[in-house]
C-alpha cells in the first residue's frame, strides 16, 4: 500500500483499511490501489510457499492463509473525524460503507478481489469480469461488481480476451432467462478459465441456474442479487 501512493487509515482485527488520493492529490489512485491488491495476492503466495515449507519440515499440517480484497472509488469525506478528545484521519461515506461492503462478498463469489463499477471504469485495460448486479446488504440499489483477476498485461492476452467474450455471454443469456443456454456458457467458461481460480463462482451460478430452472422468476426479473449478509 504505501509503495504505491496509498495511506493507511486502520488496522481492524485480522483487517486493514487504507485510500488513495488523499492526503495528496493522485491521478492515477484506482490503478495503484488495485495494484496493491495484485501485489497482495502475489506476495501471499511467497508467504504461503515460505509457511509451507516450514510446516513439512517441522512435520505440521499446511493451513494457507487467505485473503480478500474490496475495492471502491468515488467522493467520500476525508479528514480528521471525532472530537476535541479524540480523533483520527480517516474517510467517511456511501462509497468507503460500500468498499467495505464488496471486501465481504469476495468470499461468498470465490474470488480473491471485488471492486465496484467505477473502479473497474477507470482501469480499462486492466483483467476483469462482471461478478453480479447486486443489492448489498443496507441498501435497495443495485450496483455492478467486478473481480479483478490482474493487470492490463493480463488483460491483453488472447486467452483471457476469449474468455471474456464467453463470460459475458453467459451474463447475458442468464439475465434474459435462457438457462439452458447459460448452463451450456458456464461450461465453457469453465474451460476457458483455467489459472483464474473460479470454479466456486461458476458453482454458484450453475446452483442458481438449476434453481430457476425448477421455479422461474417473474417476467420482469432484472437479474438482481439481494444479498442478505455482509
Amino acid at each position: 500500500i504505501l509503495d504505491r501512493h496509498g495511506t493507511i487509515d486502520k488496522y481492524m482485527g485480522d483487517c486493514i483499511m487504507a485510500f488513495w488520493n488523499a492526503p495528496l492529490d493522485d491521478p492515477e489512485h484506482e490503478l495503484h490501489a488495485c495494484n496493491s491488491a495484485l501485489a497482495m495476492f502475489s506476495a501471499l503466495e511467497s508467504l504461503n510457499d515460505e509457511i509451507k515449507a516450514e510446516r513439512e519440515a517441522a512435520g505440521q499440517k499446511f493451513f494457507p492463509l487467505n485473503i480478500g480484497i474490496g475495492l471502491n472509488s468515488g467522493e467520500c469525506c476525508v479528514g480528521n473525524m471525532g472530537s476535541n478528545q479524540r480523533f483520527d484521519y480517516s474517510v467517511l461515506g456511501d462509497t468507503v460503507n460500500l468498499a467495505a461492503r464488496l471486501e465481504g462478498q469476495s468470499k461468498n463469489y470465490g474470488v480473491g478481489i471485488v471492486i465496484g463499477e467505477d473502479t473497474k471504469l477507470s482501469a480499462p485495460e486492466y483483467a476483469t469480469i462482471e461478478l453480479d448486479l447486486i443489492a448489498v446488504k443496507g441498501k435497495v440499489e443495485a450496483v455492478r461488481i467486478f473481480a479483478l483477476l490482474g493487470d492490463k498485461e493480463v488483460g491483453a492476452k488472447a486467452d483471457y480476451q476469449a474468455f471474456i467474450s464467453t463470460h459475458n455471454a453467459m451474463l447475458e443469456a442468464y439475465r434474459s432467462q435462457q438457462w439452458d443456454k447459460t448452463k451450456n456458457l458456464i461450461a465453457e467458461c469453465r474451460e476457458q478459465a483455467d489459472g483464474f481460480n473460479l470454479g466456486v463462482f461458476y458453482d454458484l451460478y450453475d446452483e442458481r441456474t438449476d434453481h430457476y430452472l425448477e421455479s422461474p422468476p417473474p417476467e420482469d426479473w432484472n437479474g438482481v442479487f439481494i444479498a442478505t449478509s455482509k
